[in-house]
């Protein structure tokens, strides 16, 4: 054990060292490429300097020439050919010249010296294409790129789209006096060598060369690099221009395109270097990636790739000369530990030999002591450890009697209750009933493993093993209602608490039901239902009457009036026909309230539904100038819902705020999910609701509508609280109202039922 100990010490130690020298190598050679890539930026950056003033002094040579060649032109462009462009080109001494113009979507080059720039469209050339909408409207080019004059403007150097093989310097001159912009620009070998003389390659290779560990130099440009058209070799065939290229310079042999994207996106963010270690092309290298920004233009990263093996033979060097001194240490400590070993094992073998007689139950006698060191004062705790082990067991002896009393008498309690209790083991086998169980189902100890599928119903044995995956995750379940198969096969009603009986370790090892008959109490209860039922139809046929009178009486006295003059007058028989419909939609929705449909519940997303209701009002809506702003919730709103009952209520609701903004207005639909609960909002900017009237909304045949009949309302109320959920009603009055529908998630057990006849 102290061997171990000291080689673990050892080990760390060692662990620690090589750790420590790693990470101090690791920062070194960062900092080297850090160094290295500021290097290669400083040296961009003058470059760029230079570059400027070279093209300062082109671009006022190609003013110049446009203000000369405009001279000569005629200011309509019908009247230019391309050979009086090539004549202007070879006397002014530029490559050629263009004319761009403007049409209804675009500015192209019309005519040219050279026939391939025939055609070509500029509005895909970003801020190019900026430049020249800014020419055309005579005012100054608002673009940062490129050297701005007066009527005048000169993009950087850049690939030629016509001759890609080239690097050109354009020229762009608009004064106002003619319909076209000349274009006279320089194409020239010696312009695309000026161009890659100014690119940092050169240096990147010496660097290279002085550092034989540094494998490869890269700068990434941001804005295209890891894009759907590059290749693994970084070239990229739509971004072939000096600004878009995803390589700016050096090479890309050493590349990850998705850990490369990641590393440039994070060390532009932190603008910091960020270094990771990878393995590429078979060999493991140090990768830094640096940010760098330079004034006047956008900012870009230095990719720096290190062998590691300059890390890892400095490690492997410290690492064997570790290795020698831990070894030779190592053979120290064994003679020491060796010559200690005879000294102190002799009082250790007594203590094994008493460890062993306890451990077999043998307690006496105790270790005789005749020192005061450490293995005297162990062998002191062990006599006393004996002596507490000898009166424990004797006690555990009398819990033991006291267990056996104990579980008698629960045994009995339990034969005594009321309630069929019987007990379940993992694999699904009925281990223990009582005595209630038996007379409840008619199943005895010797019979009811056998008949154990036969004692849930077939189409409950889903839901049943449902519960018990919930119980088994650590759910505490009301009890449920439900029915169970007696012995002879026939069904009993019964509520069933179910809870799990878990080992040690916290580990479910078999389920408890408690099973009661109700079948009395749900013929009880469905008999007050009935009733009731009874109470509201008779109250609902005395307002039905009340509503259908008054139309009855309109459309019996234009009957006699009729009958009267023997004369059909078609204003007469509209009014007839709207009073029946009254009385048709009045009948329709009582019979709706008195008699649900058979519905069946669904797993439904709440956002969907409103979506369709909006959708499907959307065109009324607009006709009264009303709008719908929707704020729905991110996360799915799944309920166990009838679809078509909602969507009555949401209909309902929004036809409702409707009608309270006449002027038109904004009905806002707002949906949240609050813990288990689906929360739903219709809010309008109407009138509002008389703080006297709010108690009364939802009676029969109460409304404050001309046309309304009050049953609406009472059917969107008995919906939700058929889906087990709460329907309020808040108003502001003279500023509007808002509807709230509190709905239960789906994540509920909820005790619906598949499906509901109607009674």
């Amino acid at each position: 054990m102290l061997f171990g100990s000291v080689v673990l010490i050892m080990g760390l130690n060692l662990t620690l060292n090589l750790y420590a020298a790693r990470s101090n190598l690791r920062k070194e050679n960062v900092n080297n490429m850090k160094l290295t890539a500021m290097q290669i930026a400083v040296s961009v950056e003058q470059s760029s300097y230079s570059s400027i003033y070279v093209q300062r002094i082109i671009a006022e040579n190609l003013r110049r020439t446009s203000i000369l060649a405009a001279e000569e032109l005629d200011p309509d462009i019908n009247n230019v050919t391309a050979e009086r462009l090539e004549t202007l080109a070879s006397k002014y001494g530029v490559s050629n010249i263009s004319l761009l113009v403007k049409t209804d979507d675009d500015i192209v080059v019309a005519k040219s010296s050279d026939p391939k720039e025939l055609g070509l469209s500029t509005k895909g050339w970003g801020f190019w294409y900026e430049a020249f909408q800014d020419l055309l409207a005579v005012r100054p080019v608002s673009v940062g790129q490129g050297e701005s004059m007066e009527h005048f403007w000169s993009g950087p150097f850049e690939y030629s789209t016509s001759n890609p093989e080239f690097i050109e310097k354009w020229g762009y001159y608009y004064d106002g006096t003619a319909n076209y912009i000349i274009d006279p620009y320089i194409r020239s070998t010696a312009v695309s060598d000026y161009v890659k003389i100014m690119q940092p390659d050169e240096i990147v290779r010496r660097s290279q060369e002085v550092n034989p560990a540094l494998l490869e130099i890269t700068g990434f440009n941001p804005q295209t690099f890891g894009s759907s058209t590059m290749a693994s070799d970084g070239s990229d065939s739509a971004n072939t221009k000096l600004r878009n290229r995803p390589i700016k310079y050096g090479s890309y042999v050493f590349g990850d395109i998705e850990k490369d994207k990641a590393a440039i996106g994070q060390a532009l963010n932190s603008r910091e270097p960020v270094t990771l270690d990878l393995k590429l092309r078979g060999k493991k290298v140090l990768k830094s990636y640096i940010p760098v920004s330079n004034p006047g233009s956008e900012p870009y990263v230095i990719g720096v790739v290190m062998d590691y093996f300059v890390i890892s033979s400095v490690i492997r060097t410290e690492l064997i000369h570790n290795l020698l001194i831990s070894g030779l240490l190592l053979i120290l400590f064994l003679i020491c530990s060796y010559v200690l070993a005879g000294i102190l094992t002799r009082p250790i073998q007594a203590i094994l030999a008493k460890v062993n007689d306890v451990a077999r139950g043998k307690f006496e006698p105790p270790l005789e002591v005749k020192n005061r060191d450490e293995l005297s004062q162990l062998a002191q705790r062990i006599n006393a450890m004996s002596s507490n082990l000898l009166q424990h067991t004797n006690r555990l002896g009398q819990t033991l009697e006291e267990n056996r009393a104990v579980k008698e008498h629960l045994e009995s309690v339990i034969n005594g209750t009321s309630d069929a209790i019987h007990t379940v083991d993992m694999e699904g086998r009925i281990t223990s009933i009582n005595k209630a169980f038996e007379g409840l189902f008619g199943w005895g100890p010797a019979d009811v493993a056998e008949q154990l599928q036969q004692f849930v119903p077939e189409d409950l044995q889903e839901q049943e093993q449902e519960r018990l995956k919930q119980l088994k995750d650590g759910a505490v379940l009301p009890p449920v209602e439900t029915l169970r198969l007696k012995q002879d096969g026939s069904a009993v009603e019964v509520s069933v608490s179910s809870s799990v009986i878990r080992d040690e370790d916290g580990l479910p090892k078999a389920f408890v039901h408690v099973s009661r008959d109700i079948t009395e109490r749900n013929r009880m209860e469905e008999l007050l239902r009935r009733s009731e039922k009874l109470t509201t139809v008779g109250q609902l046929a005395a307002g039905v009457a009340h509503e259908i009178r008054n139309p009855l009486t309109t459309l019996r006295g234009f009957l006699q009036l009729q009958q009267e003059k023997q004369l059909l007058v078609p204003l007469h028989v509209k009014l007839m026909l709207s009073e029946l419909e009254r009385i048709n939609m009045i009948v329709s929705e009582f019979l709706i309230l008195a008699k649900p449909q058979a519905v069946h519940f669904q797993l439904k997303d709440v956002r969907d539904i409103l979506k369709d209701v909006t959708s499907l009002l959307g065109s009324q809506a607009h006709l009264f100038s009303i709008e719908f702003e929707s704020n729905f919730a991110d996360t799915p709103a799944w309920v166990h819902c009838e679809e078509n009952q909602l969507k009555q209520v949401f209909i309902n609701i929004v036809k409702n705020a409707m009608e309270a903004m006449p002027q038109g207005g904004k009905i806002t639909l707002v949906q949240k999910n609050i813990g288990d609960t689906i929360w739903i909002e219709i809010s309008d900017e109407g009138e509002g609701i008389p703080e006297d009237i709010l108690p009364k909304l939802g009676e029969p045949f109460f409304t404050n509508k001309e046309t309304g009949t009050g049953l609406g309302l009472m059917i969107s109320q008995r919906i939700i609280q058929a889906h087990k959920g709460l329907l309020e009603i808040y108003s502001d009055y003279g500023h509007g109202t808002t509807v709230a529908i509190k709905l239960p998630a789906a994540g509920e057990k909820l005790d619906v039922p598949k499906q509901t006849e109607a009674e």
